[in-house]
């Protein structure tokens, strides 16, 4: 059950409490209180509460032969361990004064010690206590109902999360941001004094991400006030993190539930935004396809028609495709609708990374991988460096639950017609590249070599009766077909020096020689015929890559 708290030196203010001096402690002043317990025994550690203000007749402490200042004083770090408010005694019947050791104990430990009025009822105290927490439970469900109303009608009237966020902002005296499950700025209401100081705090990584990670552990100290986040949950899942700042004080029980209230609303309008986008991004992703397909309609249409989306594709571009890496054998199996959120989020990094370059790049979800039509102008004269940066800050510290991914990217391409060719080319450099590198890689097509020959041949089939009429049985789906092919390209990476690949493959010198002998059967003379030592390298890597995609493009 939630426990609402009046700040220790607001609670002073009760009537009943005249009179009362603050004897040591006094910067734990605004230390909670949400509830009093009388001790009636000096060991009292196992009877009390978080929240709660101590009071005594002091009787306990100085019953029996017990030192008050040797009982206080060991008392005092134990309550402060079980972050009580304070401990208020009443003097003048059972004990005159409170000893200075003790005092000196609670100055260090900033827990208050006060000095109750000696006609003090705790009755009247326990009373008058509830009276004003029930006062401040119904001020802060009114306030929250308040706010849930006010930002109700301000998502009817089609506000967005810049709009909510800042009505949240001015009720609560805080700043607000809201972002994606991994930490991605959506929308908010933070000052740049503010971003600065969380900047500072390393909460807010390079690319503008929020670290939202660091706060789930519960509220991060800003300043002399905290920053925490607040999930946004709808249909059982995350949609959202709702994260406020607050630089000049704790966020209380009541501020949380008005953040929790102000979550349901952005689960709503996050909800509405994302029945749209759904259809919007498969709408804008259909037009690309349809450009890649050279179906789209002619060029001028397509310039024309891609501006309604706030694209600019008349100029020369390059075309980049990034792709998550699969599951790792080691990793937990996951369910397809985790993968897809996966995807999502990784989708999303993107479209606010680029839009944050150039909001007229283009970005669109292919359902398993996302593609951008990267401008030259962008690049600058550091292509390489603009895209590396554009990765780097997409991956961020992959923190936030993000998944490691590989990039292709394209040749710079100058028109419309030429984007279908540098889709492929992305492509094949996306499947070689994770191919030799096992992902988590950024490969340019123009670093492809051989490979960048073979994607170059259109008809897929054509390469692989290349392949077939080179390797002949060589090429067949067995497991000592395809040992031999280990062996083949074993000797051909070491220029056929038969002892180096003997020694490679641990085998001996004679059995080197006679695998050598089965594959001149199969191949022919490979070892004297150098026409047919380089086809028979450049099926062994139409034959890898076709294998490997599914289908040589």
């Amino acid at each position: 059950m939630r426990r609402y708290f009046l700040p220790l030196r607001e609670f002073l203010t009760l009537g009943c409490l005249d009179g009362t001096i603050v004897l040591a402690g006094a910067a734990g002043l605004d230390r909670p209180v949400s509830a009093v317990n009388v001790m009636e025994v000096p060991d009292v550690l196992d009877w009390v509460k978080p929240q709660e203000l101590l009071v005594t007749t002091g009787y306990p402490l100085a019953a029996g032969d017990s030192d008050p200042a040797a009982v206080l004083a060991d008392l005092m770090p134990g309550l402060h361990a079980n972050n009580l408010a304070g401990i208020g005694v009443k003097l003048g019947r059972y004990l005159d004064s409170i000893p200075a050791e003790a005092l000196a104990v609670a100055d260090e430990l900033g827990f208050p010690v006060l000095g109750l009025p000696r006609e003090l009822a705790f009755d009247d105290l326990i009373a008058q206590a509830f009276a004003q927490l029930g006062h401040r439970h119904a001020d802060a469900l009114a306030r929250a109902d308040t706010l849930h109303t006010t930002l109700s009608q301000l998502v009817l009237h089609g506000a967005d999360l810049d709009r909510i966020s800042a009505e949240v902002a001015r009720v609560l005296g805080v700043g607000i941001v809201v972002t994606s499950t991994d930490g991605r700025e959506w929308g908010g209401a933070l000052d740049e004094e503010l971003r600065t100081r969380l900047i500072d705090l390393d909460l807010i990584d390079s690319s503008g991400r929020v670290r939202v990670e660091r706060l789930r552990a519960g509220p991060h100290p800003v300043g002399d006030g905290q920053a925490r986040v607040l999930p946004v949950p709808a249909g059982g899942t995350d949609l959202a993190r709702l994260v406020c700042v607050s630089p000049e004080r704790a966020l209380g029980y009541d501020d949380v539930q008005a953040l929790e209230r102000t979550a349901i609303i952005v689960a709503l309008l996050l909800t509405r935004q994302q029945a749209v986008a759904v259809v919007e991004n498969k709408y804008r992703g259909d037009f690309l396809r349809d450009v890649f397909l050279g179906r789209a309609g002619d060029e001028t249409f397509v310039v024309e028609h891609a501006r309604t989306f706030g694209w600019e594709l008349d100029r020369p571009m390059a075309v980049l495709s990034a792709e998550m890496d699969p599951v790792e054998p080691g990793e937990e199996p996951v369910f397809d609708n985790t993968r897809r959120q996966w995807h999502e989020r990784f989708a999303a990094a993107w479209r606010t990374v680029c839009a944050s370059w150039d909001r007229s790049i283009s970005t669109v979800d292919f359902s398993t991988e996302v593609v951008s039509l990267l401008p030259a102008s962008v690049a600058g004269d550091s292509p390489r460096d603009a895209v590396d940066q554009l990765v780097a800050s997409v991956a961020g510290d992959r923190g936030g639950g993000r998944r490691p991914f590989s990039v292709g990217v394209s040749r710079v391409v100058s028109s419309v017609s030429e984007l279908s060719t540098a889709y492929n080319q992305a492509r094949r450099a996306i499947q070689v590249g994770r191919r030799i590198s096992g992902g988590r890689c950024t490969t340019w097509f123009d670093d492809l070599g051989l490979h960048r020959l073979i994607a170059l041949v259109p008809d897929p089939r054509e390469l692989r009766e290349f392949a077939l009429d080179v390797l002949g049985e060589l090429a067949a789906d067995t497991s000592e077909a395809a040992d031999l092919r280990v062996t083949l390209q074993v000797l051909l990476d070491n220029n056929l020096n038969v002892a180096e690949a003997a020694r490679k493959q641990f085998f001996h010198y004679n059995t080197m020689r006679y695998r050598i002998s089965k594959l001149q059967a199969m191949l022919g003379p490979f070892t004297t015929d150098p026409l047919l030592r380089l086809n028979a390298a450049v099926a062994l890597q139409v034959l890898d890559l076709d294998r490997g995609s599914g289908a040589v493009r």
